[in-house]
């Protein structure tokens, strides 16, 4: 699978604070690179879409947080390697190509492209590894294979569709001096179990000997896509192993930052660095650092919930791209938000201030604006104090004849994505 098209990113001279991010799993502010290695390499896995509808204002907000990580890291001069993945195969993907009446290789396809298109348009930079799962199941079969050989997984029995097969990851088995169970999220007991119900897992499932425990192999159904498993025979793979090895084949071990929405902390990120963890004893990542959720009239904003603000729907009528981006620039990542057309009107009220003074622009006040700017990146990416700080300029009369135009069109560009 080919990732979209990456915009050139501007070098901007001079330099930037070493990044601090709020990591989930501790709980503090922590910087994401060593103080005597301030351009050590960095790397970081983004969950990636499930491919069954279009990107909608979550989705755009959580990558646009990304770019902005990546972003700063490159403006610290570090070189990134960023891999995001696309799961192509689930169940609400199957079910909403039987209810449109297509082949779900075909949806997943569609809303695939469409995603990317949408990326390209918000000026996000492309990550260097852009995998789906299919293309991904040769890959873990070994590592479920392992897991069964060395007890950290087991079968269970025929469930009430009579299917047996099916293999279970071993959560209390597999804790170690890397992984424990609620070391990612720091969830107590029962709100794990409420969010492994909710958010697709099946503490139900007769058999396991833990309701927690998550599934590594889902034994081949009617009518259902399966691949050859080799020893675990026809089948498909669980959600959370996907993005462990997807990570572990892509990025180093651990890799620098793992990043999603909030409603992955628990269980995805928590299995993912489970199954890391479990394969070879070293943490899964660094930081784990999660945006916000976005909301519409009350409630989440989800597909499921049909209550969407899509980005190619506000791109068909005519909203510029820079506007949704200064959007959801707005908002700090971690806050949860509702959409409204209000911060759309403002945000193009913005875009239209900075436009209108940029051309004054004197090259001591667009540097002392770049570096107000990293300043405020560099603590936990306060996107929403470093568009302050725009305004703040946008608001000053002119010090110059414009021979700092250039060098704001290059840094909000650059550093924000914000492309004038």
């Amino acid at each position: 699978m080919h990732a979209w098209t990456s915009p050139e990113v501007p070098h901007i001279v001079g330099s930037a604070p070493i990044l601090e991010l709020f990591d989930t799993a501790t709980g503090t502010k922590r910087p994401s690179a060593p103080a005597d290695r301030a351009n050590a390499p960095a790397s970081m896995y983004v969950c990636g879409i499930t491919p069954y509808d279009a990107t909608h204002m979550g989705h755009a907000a959580t990558y646009v947080a990304f770019d902005l990580l990546q972003r700063t890291w490159l403006d610290n001069g570090r070189t990134v390697t960023y891999t995001q993945n696309v799961t192509d195969v689930d169940d609400p993907l199957l079910e909403r190509a039987a209810q449109r009446g297509l082949d779900w290789r075909q949806l997943a396809e569609e809303q695939t492209d469409l995603f990317r298109a949408d990326m390209e348009a918000l000026n996000v930079i492309a990550p260097q590894h852009y995998l789906g799962a299919v293309e991904t199941i040769d890959l873990l079969i070994p590592y479920i294979e392992k897991f069964l050989a060395s007890g950290l997984a087991y079968t269970v029995q025929a469930g009430e569709d009579g299917v047996e097969g099916d293999v279970y990851f071993d959560s209390q088995a597999a804790q170690n001096d890397a992984w424990k169970l609620g070391s990612v999220s720091g969830y107590e007991r029962e709100v794990m179990e409420q969010f492994f119900a909710e958010r697709g897992g099946d503490p139900q499932r007769a058999g396991k000997r833990d309701p927690l425990d998550p599934l590594l192999w889902r034994a081949a159904r009617d009518g259902e896509p399966s691949w050859d498993g080799s020893s675990l025979g026809p089948g498909r793979p669980g959600w959370h192993i996907e993005c462990s090895i997807i990570a572990r084949s892509t990025l180093p071990a651990p890799f620098t930052v793992q990043g999603g929405g909030s409603d992955l902390i628990f269980p995805h990120h928590e299995f993912s660095a489970a199954h890391a963890s479990a394969a070879d004893g070293k943490p899964l990542a660094e930081l784990f650092v999660h945006t916000g959720m976005v909301g519409l009239d009350g409630e989440k904003m989800s597909k499921s919930l049909g209550n969407l603000v899509l980005v190619s729907k506000l791109r068909e009528q005519g909203v510029e791209p820079v506007v949704i981006r200064t959007v959801l620039l707005g908002q700090h990542y971690r806050t949860d938000w509702f959409w409204t057309d209000d911060l759309l009107n403002d945000a193009q009220e913005r875009v239209n201030r900075w436009r209108e003074r940029i051309a004054g622009t004197g090259l001591a006040e667009a540097t002392a604006l770049i570096t107000r700017i990293r300043s405020r990146m560099a603590d936990d990416l306060n996107s929403p104090g470093a568009l302050e700080a725009i305004d703040q300029w946008a608001a000053s009369a002119a010090e110059g004849s414009g021979e700092g135009e250039k060098v704001i069109r290059q840094a909000l560009d650059s550093l924000l994505g914000l492309k004038l």
